[in-house]
Formats: C-alpha cells, structure tokens, sequence
C-alpha cells in the first residue's frame, strides 16, 4: 500500500498561505487533462474570493496534504448552489500534484474531508467527474458515491466536447477508516 501521507506528510485545514500551491496544481491539472474544465491559468489573485469560502469548521472545508511548504494536493466542500434548499449539499473535489498520485493521498484526503464533515450539517455530497477518469470514478465509488446520470458532450475544451458523470454519496454512508455507522 503506498500511503506517503504518514511520513512527513500533514493533513490539515488550509491557509492563504497554502494558495499558490491549490493554484499551481489546478492550473497543472487544468493544462494537463480535461480533469478541470477550465480553459486558461487562473491568477493567484482571482482565486482569493473563491478561497474565502472555506473554514476551519462549517460545511465548506479545504484540507491540503503538505509537507513542508509545499502543497501536495488539495480536497474540498463547497456550496453546491446559493439557494437555501441546498444548504445541506455540498459539491466536493479534489486535486492532486502530478508527484503525488497514485500513491494513497487522495484516499487519505476525502478520508480527512468527510471525517470533518460527519458532525456538520451536511445531507449530501456531489462530485461531477470529467469523462473518462477510471482513478477519479474508483476513488469516489471507494468512498460511497453511487452514480446519478451523465451530461453528455455539455462543456468545450480544447475543442473537445465533454461529458461529466456526476455521483452522490449520502452523508450517513460509511466510508474507510472509520467508526462512522
């Protein structure tokens, strides 16, 4: 099992601090695959109001994996729609540094991520995964996300069009690693 999240490698709620780096790996992941959907780089700067929703506590978290200074990859929730009937839903993502793929950290990233939600008021988690991804799809499905429907070829990228399947996983659905009932 390749789990290098236990030596030198810490969970935790992230900081401004830590932004660059969420921001660096997206900007990869978004170059790099059609795993993000976005089409140019973001700038450090425009990312600060989208990072303002997260806490330390509530619903909307964002943990990193980091080790040292450097961010390894990044798991968040967030508000799914503004709408007050949403309230209980989030939207979760996540993202991984090219070097740290493959190697346990997305595992032990949502692991972290629902067990900081389990006391909060959350119902529901959605994820809407770029098609194809077999890693993202096993991850999820590891986690208790069971799929709900696919938007066929409704996004552009590269002149490409993609489809998204997106999955839910009830709050109350056990997941690896813990007492959860």
């Amino acid at each position: 099992m390749h789990e290098i999240y236990e030596a030198a490698v810490e969970l935790v709620p992230a900081i401004t601090d830590d932004l660059p780096g969420i921001v660096a790996i997206q900007n990869h992941t978004a170059a790099t695959s059609h795993a993000r959907f976005a089409t140019r780089p973001h700038r450090l700067e425009e990312r600060r109001d989208w990072f303002a929703q997260f806490a330390e506590t509530g619903p909307y978290r964002m943990l990193v994996a980091r080790r040292g200074n450097q961010v390894l990859g990044h798991a968040c929730s967030q508000r799914y729609r503004d709408q007050d009937a949403f309230r209980e839903t989030v939207e979760v993502s996540i993202g991984l540094g090219e070097d740290s793929r493959a190697r346990g950290l997305g595992t032990a990233l949502y692991r972290a991520l629902f067990g900081a939600l389990a006391d909060e008021p959350v119902h529901v988690a959605l994820a809407g995964i770029a098609l194809p991804n077999d890693v993202s799809l096993a991850l999820h499905r590891k986690f208790g996300f069971t799929e709900i429907g696919t938007f066929h070829e409704y996004a552009v990228k590269n002149g490409q069009y993609l489809s998204s399947l997106w999955m839910q996983r009830l709050q109350s659905t056990p997941f690896p690693g813990t007492d959860q009932s």
